[in-house]
């Protein structure tokens, strides 16, 4: 079976396309924005939810210790990263453990540094946590590398900067941080009293030559001074089970994440959720492999593609399955920008400005598709650029 063939999710209630509506007042764009892939689910994880479907009480359960067994192998095998099971707790989601990790860990009017350009909820978690916002902006260096700047960040924090939420691998650059950046960044963070709250969510996406590195594996110090936050949702397809786990090494911290949690009542989740989670870490690594090599001839689609419509620049990712498309080229405006995509390339895409000011002139294509998906976005954007270019 070709298990990235195209399947019609548009009768579903997929979210990225019941919402081209409101969003790009018009349904009749090629959506290409929401996070998650129109590639199928493994079917180990269908599987495994059938299976368990055969039993006819479906009542609250726990995580098992062999779905969190399941995750500490993979993470082991491909990371490096050896993590007890104590350290592991359930969360919904990434941003649902951002948020009660502020909460934990600062208090109100304290300040959170953020990375711009990122993930928009790591800014609406920091301001609807009445906590302050402190930007930096990442730069790109002359070969569009994005980078930050430990000196300049140094002169933006004060006493009151408790926190740096940090995207490893980053969306939206792909950027996949070295171990040189990494160690410099932890041995800032810990040299001013900052806690690290690390977002994970794509460490499985990465490309060869590049490799994730788990920022708490950097030393015993960074262990006990960060909260990583992870799960199976992008790595399998699989955010429609709400399920992530948050892993957190020392007692202090986890004791004040885990009492915010029981204040929300985060919970346990979901039993087919359970399920989905041990099958996906303990059956998924062909499927996985496959993943990569297929997204990875996608990015070689789109670099072939861009030698003939020079006036975007498109820099490989070297961690996810976003495309970060630089359109200041083409010379227009942010609105003009997303116009220009809806109304004549008839693409939903997310406009780089909704990830922060430095995304301004950007736009993110999400290349988590079939072929033949990505090949006719490409062709009705050529097809627009072209028009433009001879008009």
């Amino acid at each position: 079976m070709d298990e990235f063939r195209f399947i019609d999710r548009s009768l579903s209630n997929a979210e990225k396309y019941v919402l081209r509506e409101k969003l790009f007042h018009t349904d009749a764009v090629q959506p290409l924005w929401v996070a998650d892939m129109d590639i199928a689910t493994p079917e180990c994880v269908i599987d495994a939810v059938k299976k368990r479907l055969e039993h006819p009480i479906l009542g609250y359960e726990i995580m098992s210790d062999s779905a969190y067994r399941a995750q500490i192998s993979w993470v082991s095998d491909h990371h490096g990263f050896e993590m007890k099971r104590e350290w592991l707790s359930y969360s919904p989601s990434v941003v649902a453990s951002i948020g009660c990790a502020i909460r934990a860990l600062s208090e109100e009017g304290d300040e959170v540094i953020v990375m711009d350009p990122v993930y928009p909820p790591f800014y609406s978690m920091v301001k609807e946590n009445n906590r302050a916002l402190i930007l930096h902006s990442l730069k790109q260096d002359s070969s569009g590398i994005y980078h930050f700047d430990l000196e300049y960040l140094t002169t933006q924090t004060t006493p009151k900067t408790k926190l740096l939420l940090f995207c490893s691998p980053h969306n939206p650059i792909g950027r996949v941080w070295s171990r040189d950046e990494l160690s410099a960044l932890g041995a800032w963070c810990l040299k001013n009293g900052i806690r690290i709250i690390s977002d994970e969510i794509h460490f499985d996406i990465v490309y060869a030559p590049h490799k994730h590195i788990p920022l708490a594996t950097l030393s015993s110090a960074l262990l006990e001074n960060t909260i990583t936050l992870m799960g199976p949702g992008k790595t399998f397809n699989m955010a429609g089970f709400s399920i992530s786990t948050v892993c957190i090494a020392d007692e202090t911290i986890r004791k004040a994440y885990m009492q915010e949690a029981h204040r929300i009542h985060i919970g346990e989740g979901a039993v087919l959720s359970h399920v989905a989670f041990d099958a996906a870490y303990s059956e998924g690594g062909v499927w996985h492999q496959k993943l990569l090599e297929h997204l990875y001839a996608n990015i070689r689609m789109i670099e072939e593609w861009i030698i003939n419509y020079p006036q975007i620049r498109f820099y490989p990712p070297e961690g996810t399955y976003l495309a970060w498309l630089d359109c200041r080229g083409l010379g227009l405006g942010d609105r003009e920008l997303r116009a220009f995509f809806v109304e004549k390339a008839h693409l939903g895409l997310s406009p780089g400005l909704s990830f922060g000011k430095e995304g301004s002139g950007f736009m993110r294509l999400n290349f988590a598709v079939p072929k033949s998906v990505l090949a006719d976005a490409l062709e009705k954007l050529g097809r627009a650029l072209d028009h433009d270019r001879k008009n």
